[in-house]
């Protein structure tokens, strides 16, 4: 919209009796310096976002990982090139074994039965649960088993628990997974998960600096198909866990929310996950985890990550 100057539009006269014209021409001349104000404003905060927006590209441009520069995220070689990128990243690789070591201390050990990890991916959390079922929807050099999430080829009953780093945001159809997990999971059983959470501080970054979208209003927990791992809303365990807990309750009264513990703040940002280069390095990982454990109470707002357990029921 054009902005014309207020003083353009407005011209004194000597007429005494043209005092309501002039009192109109004065309204009117507010009303477009009004409209002037809002048209700038809208402009500045146009160019402003427009300006933020190319420095963030800019910055990721630079900040990306070399090995992961010209990779496909769903083409299964790149699950090598992750694997070489957390083994070469220390302080990355300490906010994996922090991450596996909480997962496999919430895994049941008064029950037998294998233990199957969905979206197994390049991670190495076999260290840590024995005799571990690693599995991928993509076949790559280090899965036991490709299966699709939402259709388990499992007996009824047979698994210990499912564990899984980063995987329920990636599932098209959450609801199917949790009535397929019920099925192969044995009472007493769990699923462990670590996954994004909303949070005011984890908006601001996985709205603005994550390739994966971040979705926090919509009203299914589906969302369309795609690829296996560009397809996503990190908001998703958010929605289902928080937003929509009581819907949880009330169509899964097998499970039971044991766990959903908030955490994280800043060490994976910090690492710069498996796509960014290493912000610090390894051995600032303790300076870390100090600040992190002194914000415990504050993780309602700081919080990027939540670790959320359930328990298989006996109804």
């Amino acid at each position: 919209m054009a902005c014309i100057h207020p003083l353009s539009c407005y011209c004194l006269s000597d007429d005494s009796s043209g005092y309501g014209r002039k009192s109109g021409r004065r309204k009117n001349m507010m009303k477009m310096n009004r409209q002037c104000q809002l048209d700038k404003q809208i402009t500045e905060n146009v160019i402003s976002g427009v300006l933020k927006n190319c420095m963030i590209d800019n910055i990721k441009s630079i900040l990306i990982h070399p090995l992961l520069r010209k990779t496909d995220i769903d083409a299964p070689e790149t699950v090598a090139c992750v694997a070489e990128v957390i083994q070469g990243k220390s302080f990355l690789k300490k906010v994996y074994q922090r991450w596996y070591a909480g997962i496999s201390k919430l895994l049941p050990h008064h029950i037998s039965g294998p233990v199957l990890e969905l979206g197994a991916g390049a991670g190495f959390l076999e260290q840590y649960i024995p005799n571990l079922i690693k599995s991928e929807i993509l076949q790559t050099p280090i899965t036991d088993i490709v299966l699709d999430a939402h259709h388990l080829p499992f007996t009824g009953e047979s698994l210990r628990g499912i564990v899984m780093l980063d995987v329920l945001h990636h599932l098209p159809d959450g609801e199917a997974f949790f009535h397929e997990a019920a099925h192969c999971i044995k009472p007493g059983g769990v699923i462990v998960m670590i996954e994004p959470w909303v949070t005011q501080w984890s908006k601001l970054i996985y709205g603005r600096l994550h390739h994966e979208p971040f979705e926090e209003n919509v009203k299914e927990w589906k969302f369309p198909k795609g690829g296996p791992l560009s397809q996503a809303n990190s908001a998703m365990p958010w929605i289902i866990f928080d937003r929509d807990r009581s819907v949880f309750i009330r169509k899964f009264p097998e499970w039971k929310i044991k766990i959903i513990e908030l955490h994280t703040p800043f060490a994976y940002l910090i690492s710069g996950g498996v796509s960014l280069r290493n912000l610090l390095p390894g051995f600032a990982f303790s300076i870390c985890s100090r600040l992190e454990e002194k914000m415990n109470s504050r993780m309602n707002f700081w919080a990027m990550f939540a670790t959320i357990a359930l328990e298989k029921l006996e109804l």
